[in-house]
């Protein structure tokens, strides 16, 4: 793993929420609305301190992002500085500007990874076509057969396969996954050389190869086996230019749509009683985590991405109706509107209370999942 990729996936991770509330926190004061404190974490508290403008900036002990805590933040609160007192385009305003950063988050981070290299891992991923070249095709390790050559030669999942060649003969460069088969077909039964890079370390090992009559022997069983033993798979970046916002625009349409067919495919799941299959399909807290612990050895590209892609799908998630959540705040005050009633203190804490509960559940939930998906 590189120590210093993850750390810094893992700061950027908390810096997506510590935008998001910035954003909230940005818009209240330009409409009028007092904020009382700004933290950064969530407590127990660590430091604060009483800013010359008068809010509590603080530092707290879980490291899960951050919050901003306005002055009458009931929507029944109508006092000079409340958030209730604020006209409803003021509160819209206040509400979507959290959506608004990710998206902007998302959108600079995916021009950059465009200019620079873009991981592909779709098939169909968006592009322009006239102004995009393939600058890397890298051969990254995504399994390793048990008691095969390659577990003998000690390459690990996520290791990149440089080259593989006779001990005292040519080394065969491994220029995409596709050149894998045929490499370790032409060496069958021979004892080869295997360079391989593990974040920034290179490595050469020997191993013998699995011989041709082998391999077609366990095709006939319920085991076939390869000749090296692994299972790859392509890690391309691809590089625009002048069309890098383009990019960034055509892959944010495209993941949002993903991202509500999976949200769809979630919902209809649980409410089949298929539940586990569908929350195997989704990553929680932990899963990200695994992510961008597995993805900090594929360089800084591939963890740009992510943080990219969860950026994305939390400005999306916030727009969502769900109680506790700023889609749901938003609806059940233009919905108090719309009847010409304004929300009772009581009810909307109930509301967000058993919004915020049910929250938890379904992140705890997929938390469990992603353990038991993890570590069996």
């Amino acid at each position: 793993m590189n120590v210093y990729l993850f750390i810094v996936a893992l700061i950027l991770f908390i810096c997506l929420v510590v935008i998001h509330e910035f954003g909230h926190f940005i818009v209240a004061r330009r409409n009028g609305v007092k904020v009382l404190e700004f933290g950064i974490g969530f407590p127990p508290k660590i430091w604060s301190k009483i800013t010359k403008t008068g809010f509590i900036f603080s530092i707290n002990a879980l490291p899960l992002g951050g919050f901003v805590r306005l002055k009458g933040e009931h929507d029944a609160d109508v006092e000079p500085g409340d958030f209730g007192a604020a006209s409803t385009f003021a509160k819209c305003k206040i509400i979507a500007a959290g959506v608004l950063m990710n998206l902007l988050a998302a959108f600079v981070l995916l021009t950059i990874l465009a200019w620079v290299g873009m991981p592909k891992i779709l098939d169909n991923q968006f592009t322009v076509k006239s102004d995009t070249k393939i600058i890397a095709d890298k051969v990254i390790v995504s399994y390793i057969e048990p008691n095969s050559p390659a577990s003998e030669s000690g390459i690990r999942q996520n290791d990149q396969l440089i080259s593989i060649g006779k001990i005292y003969g040519p080394q065969k460069s491994l220029n995409g996954s596709q050149d894998l088969p045929n490499i370790t077909k032409l060496y069958a039964g021979n004892k080869v050389k295997i360079i391989y890079k593990r974040g920034s370390s290179s490595f050469t090992k020997t191993t013998t190869l699995r011989t041709q009559s082998e391999v077609l022997a366990s095709d006939k069983t319920k085991n076939p086996k390869g000749y090296f033993g692994i299972v790859a798979q392509p890690f391309i970046l691809q590089q625009s230019t002048w069309s890098a916002p383009i990019v960034a625009l055509g892959l944010i349409k495209q993941f949002t749509v993903l991202t509500f067919q999976g949200l769809w495919k979630l919902v209809s799941g649980v409410a089949t009683g298929q539940g586990k299959k569908a929350t195997s399909q989704v990553a929680g807290p932990l899963g990200i985590y695994f992510i961008l612990q597995n993805g900090s050895e594929l360089g800084y590209q591939f963890i740009l991405f992510i943080i990219a892609v969860i950026s994305l799908t939390l400005a999306i998630m916030n727009v969502l109706p769900i109680p506790a959540l700023d889609g749901g705040r938003l609806f059940f005050i233009l919905g108090a509107r719309l009847f010409g009633k304004r929300l009772n203190p009581r009810t909307e804490d109930i509301i967000n209370g058993v919004g915020f509960l049910a929250l938890m559940g379904l992140i705890i939930l997929i938390t469990y999942v992603d353990y038991k998906r993890h570590y069996g």
